[in-house]
């Protein structure tokens, strides 16, 4: 039976995981018998590499430690809500923190904590209106929104339907909605659109 773990682009934990290309973090949110009992208990949630340092991921969901969550890829966490982590990531840490900070209007010397506490925001206001919704021709390649009731990835020529293994085929500009809902949190999005690479699964663009 497959651990509760994998995280779709809403940020909702599923009992199912994905192809997974990234670890994530909320905090300890299991009990001891390795079930998922809360959505998150610290704001700083970040992606990880699976593997760092030799350090051992098995056996998962240990009591007192962290809930090992998992991603598709770097747009999928990144919609979720998660940001790069500051140890095992620190290159796209440091340039993710850089440009959110200049996309987002925010003084270069802002601590971390900040930037979590405004992502923690956005993820409380997931689905509302005015920076949520977006022109379908501004969106950065990496973003995810909300499309025909499903997660959907743009990958700078089409929409492609997100699942837990990968993406779906094409949807080109001229079938879509002059505006889309954002699923990946607005302040990220101006991240991206300010020169943040974001990693796709391969079949974003096969």
């Amino acid at each position: 039976m497959p651990l509760p773990n994998g995280v779709d682009p809403t940020g909702a934990i599923e009992k199912v995981c994905p192809s997974a290309a990234w670890l994530g973090n909320r905090g300890e949110i299991h009990d001891a018998e390795r079930r998922i009992v809360r959505g998150w208990k610290i704001k700083a949630w970040v992606t990880c590499q699976l593997s760092f340092k030799g350090w051992s991921r098995k056996p998962l969901m240990q009591p007192g430690s962290y809930t090992e969550l998992f991603f598709l890829d770097e747009a999928t966490a990144l919609s979720a809500g998660h940001r790069p982590c500051g140890m095992c990531r620190k290159r796209e840490y440091v340039s993710f923190k850089s440009l959110w900070l200049a996309a987002n209007g925010y003084q270069r010397d802002l601590g971390i904590a900040d930037v979590d506490k405004t992502l923690h925001a956005e993820r409380n206001s997931r689905g509302g209106s005015g920076d949520w919704v977006r022109a379908a021709d501004s969106l950065p390649p990496g973003v995810i929104v909300e499309f025909d009731g499903a997660p959907h990835l743009w990958n700078g020529r089409s929409l492609r339907r997100w699942t837990a293994t990968g993406y779906g085929p094409d949807i080109k500009l001229c079938e879509l909605p002059p505006r889309l809902q954002l699923l990946t949190p607005p302040s990220v999005v101006n991240a991206i659109q300010a020169g943040y690479q974001v990693q796709m699964h391969p079949t974003a663009l096969a």
